[in-house]
């Protein structure tokens, strides 16, 4: 949760569908809130904690309204291309379905390039 002041400006969640593969669910911002980044900062978080988290991928289904169309703007800036239902959707003309691969970070252990010795 998003907070402004003692009122919650934006929510969101994510559902495991299957290791590695979860949901973005119920993402929304406040209406007195929208306009401020607010859902910008709550997409950032959560697929901050789905990395570190290592989740692989991120889907959605949002609406295909143009009422939702600032809504998939901001999913697109983020990475977020057109996918097939998931889950247990199927195609409706009133939903748009979306996903994120999530890169799986370096191990930080790893050996890096080069020679040694």
């Amino acid at each position: 949760m998003a907070w402004d002041g003692e009122y919650i400006a934006g929510t969101g969640a994510l559902s495991v569908l299957e290791p590695g593969h979860e949901e973005l669910k119920s993402m929304r911002t406040a209406p007195a809130a929208r306009g401020r980044g607010i859902g910008r900062l709550m997409l950032e978080h959560l697929l901050e904690d789905a990395a570190g988290r290592s989740v692989q991928r991120i889907s959605l289904e949002t609406g295909s309204m143009e009422f939702f169309a600032p809504a998939r703007r901001l999913y697109e800036s983020a990475g977020f291309v057109a996918c097939p239902p998931f889950g247990g959707y199927k195609e409706d003309p009133n939903s748009v379905y979306l996903s994120l691969a999530i890169p799986v970070p370096a191990d930080p252990q790893a050996p890096k390039g080069g020679h040694s010795g």
